[in-house]
C-alpha cells in the first residue's frame, strides 16, 4: 500500500543572535535595508526622532485599524516573567485591518519607521539585547501560548488575537529576499473600552522600532504588538512558507504584558 507522509509545519525557529550594548551602541541605523548598531550616527544617516510614547494631551482615538467594543479584560496574578490578561471583545471575529506600514500608519500604533539612510537612538532600561534572526511559518499563529499545558503546543483551527507591550526596545526588521514582513498591532483605550487592531506589512529593507513600555495606569492607550504572524505574506499563494526576520530583543531578562483573546481572527491580505 503507497503511503503519504507530511512534513512537520514550521511554526518558530529561533537562531543565535548577535550581542547589542545598548549603552556603547545605542542607535540603530538602516544600513542597505540591514540593521546595524552605532556608537554614533555614521555620516550621511538621517536622524529621527522616535515616536513619543506618552500621548499629547486631549488625544483623540485613531482612524487607523479596526475598531473593537472592549466588554471586559481580566488580569491574573504577576508571574516572574510578565502579566496576562485576557480580554473580551463585543463581537463574533476580530478582522485585523491590512496596512502597509508608512510612517503615519506605524506611529498610529507609536512604532516609527526606520527606512535605508536612517536611524535614531533607541532608550532601553536593559543594557544588553541580542538582534536575534528568526524563522516564522506560515502557521506560527495557529499555535496559542494561552492554553494549558496539554494544548499549548498544538495547532488550533483558529488564530486568536495575542499582542503584547514590554521594559525593553523591540526592533522589527523586514530583511527576507523574497516577502515582507507582518506585524499585528492594536491600540487599546482601558477607560474607553476600545481596541483598534490592524496588520502592518513591513516592506522589505525596512524596520519597525518600538520603544519600552513599562506598564503605567494612568495612560490613556496602551500600544501593543505581536510577531507571531511575521510570515502572512506566505499565504498569497506562493511556495514560500515561512518568512526570514531579524527581532532586537532580550536573550533572558524583560517583563511582559500579554493580552489576548480567544475568538477567531482574520487577516486579509493586502490588494
Amino acid at each position: 500500500m503507497p503511503h503519504t507522509f507530511f512534513d512537520a509545519p514550521l511554526l518558530i525557529r529561533e537562531s543565535l543572535g548577535t550581542e547589542v550594548d545598548t549603552q556603547t551602541t545605542p542607535y540603530v541605523c538602516n544600513i542597505g535595508g540591514m540593521p546595524e548598531f552605532k556608537k554614533t550616527l555614521p555620516a550621511g544617516v538621517k536622524e529621527l526622532q522616535p515616536v513619543a510614547v506618552t500621548p499629547p494631551a486631549g488625544t483623540l482615538e485613531p482612524s487607523w485599524g479596526r475598531g473593537y467594543q472592549v466588554k471586559g479584560a481580566h488580569t491574573l496574578p504577576p508571574t516572574p516573567n510578565g502579566e496576562e490578561t485576557q480580554m473580551a471583545f463585543d463581537a463574533r471575529e476580530v478582522v485585523y485591518e491590512p496596512l502597509w506600514a508608512t510612517r503615519d500608519a506605524a506611529a498610529a500604533f507609536g512604532i516609527t519607521l526606520i527606512e535605508p539612510g536612517q536611524g535614531l537612538r533607541m532608550q532601553s532600561p536593559i543594557r544588553h539585547l541580542e538582534n536575534t534572526p528568526f524563522k516564522y511559518g506560515m502557521f506560527a499563529g495557529q499555535q496559542c501560548p494561552y492554553l494549558d499545558d496539554a494544548h499549548r503546543n498544538q495547532l488550533q483551527p483558529t488564530v486568536c488575537t495575542d499582542l503584547e507591550h514590554h521594559d525593553f526596545p523591540h526592533v522589527f526588521s523586514s530583511v527576507d529576499p523574497q516577502l515582507p514582513l507582518v506585524i499585528s498591532v492594536g491600540r487599546y483605550w482601558p477607560q474607553r473600552a476600545k481596541i483598534f487592531l490592524a496588520d502592518l506589512w513591513v516592506p522589505q529593507g525596512v524596520a519597525l522600532y518600538i520603544p519600552p513600555r513599562p506598564k503605567n495606569p494612568y495612560a490613556a492607550y496602551i500600544d501593543l504588538h505581536g510577531n507571531r504572524n511575521s510570515a502572512l505574506a506566505c499565504w498569497r499563494g506562493g511556495t514560500q512558507r515561512s518568512v526570514q526576520t531579524l527581532t532586537l530583543l532580550p536573550k533572558d531578562s524583560g517583563y511582559f504584558y500579554w493580552f489576548w483573546n480567544a475568538l477567531p481572527t482574520v487577516h486579509p491580505m493586502l490588494t
